[in-house]
């Protein structure tokens, strides 16, 4: 089968499954959100937000916070130490080259401290509604294992995903594809018995 074709019946599946479609926040909690995110559960990102976000809602805010401040507001997310820093980098960055405010190109949030290609194109994606690739470690692995890229990293899988998948359907695959990840397609106990796209699965049609 094509891959065009499998794609295709892999979103209409994703669509029947989760129905809901992403919208929009605020373009710098979507970024503190994200790097908070690195290497860490989404439950305990989420609380972590939060927490932050409580107190510290702006760039200025958090350049004035100090950084045991930001480490109690965030703990336990993994490498709270380096993150809290980052975060003061950032917000300091925003202020003096963007008036507070976070770009919304894909190359000025690269060249931010500890933001990568997913967290970039997150904040495109979730924090300006503009169509962008996120590639975290679900859609990487479930993309591969369904048979819709051979790609040894996330931003391969990116450049063949953008090959084959429709722009208006960028941000919904994230979404959906975490949940699936979650849910059906797991890292180590796949449930493939219950799977819906089985029948198109690379790793079933091999076994």
């Amino acid at each position: 089968m094509r891959k065009i074709e499998k794609v295709k019946i892999i979103l209409v599946f994703l669509h029947e499954r989760y129905k809901e479609r992403h919208g929009t926040q605020s373009p710098f909690r979507v970024l503190v959100s994200t790097v908070l995110s690195q290497r860490t559960r989404d439950e305990i990102t989420d609380i972590a937000t939060e927490r932050l976000f409580s107190l510290y809602d702006t760039p200025q805010k958090l350049v004035d916070a100090s950084l045991w401040e930001i480490e109690d507001r965030i703990k336990p997310v993994g490498f709270y130490h380096t993150k809290a820093k980052r975060l003061k980098e950032i917000s300091l960055i925003l202020i003096q080259r963007y008036n507070g405010n976070v770009p919304e190109d894909i190359d000025e949030l690269l060249s931010l401290p500890g933001v990568g290609r997913k967290t970039a194109n997150c904040v495109l994606v979730y924090g300006f509604g503009i169509p962008a690739l996120a590639v975290d470690t679900h859609v990487h692995r479930i993309s591969n294992r369904v048979g819709l890229v051979d790609t040894r990293n996330p931003h391969d899988t990116e450049v063949e995903l953008s090959k084959i998948v429709p722009i208006r359907e960028f941000g919904f695959l994230n979404t959906s594809m975490v949940r699936f990840g979650k849910e059906i397609c797991k890292p180590l106990y796949h449930l493939c018995k219950t799977c819906g796209i089985k029948n198109i699965c690379d790793r079933e049609i091999g076994h």
